[in-house]
């Protein structure tokens, strides 16, 4: 492999990671635009669109804390994008292994604009049943578990067969 097909790899793959950022942000624009804070709009019967505002990580994870959690996810996103950009520099020629982290890396840097712009990321897709709820999400959200998701099939297609 040349220097050269190998940029124009790592190229593509970005360019995946590109797209994903796009969607992301414009839906998130527009929801933010269209909603006031908390309003929903039933879609199905579980699943609404509504406009949430997480200051925290997964799940909410510490977005009760003191606003150090802003800088902290940020970095942290940063960082392991950094890490997601070399392994597709290295490994661009493995397809599953290289689009899982390519939406991975879209959807950490969809949820780094909205924290660096925002102060908080914005959600808007919201399933629940009665008065179950799972907690909303976005599309960055969406591509980081898809993305996750393709990495377990990778590796469980990696593993060599044992004879029964």
């Amino acid at each position: 492999m040349t220097a050269a097909s190998s940029h124009a790899r790592l190229g593509g793959w970005l360019a995946v990671a590109a797209l994903v950022i796009v969607a992301d942000q414009a839906t998130k624009i527009a929801v933010d635009r269209l909603f006031s804070y908390g309003e929903r709009l039933p879609l199905l019967p579980m699943l609404d669109l509504t406009l949430l505002y997480n200051r925290g990580a997964a799940f909410s994870f510490l977005a009760g804390a003191d606003g150090w959690q802003r800088w902290f996810f940020t970095v942290l996103a940063l960082a392991v994008s950094g890490f997601i950009v070399w392994m597709l520099a290295r490994h661009g020629s493995q397809r599953l292994f290289s689009w899982a982290l390519a939406l991975i890396l879209g959807g950490a840097l969809g949820n780094v604009i909205d924290r660096f712009i925002h102060g908080h990321v914005i959600d808007f897709v919201l399933v629940y049943y009665g008065d179950w709820f799972f907690p909303a999400f976005n599309l960055a959200d969406s591509a980081i578990t898809v993305g996750a998701a393709l990495l377990i099939l990778d590796e469980i297609r990696k593993k060599p067969r044992r004879p029964a």
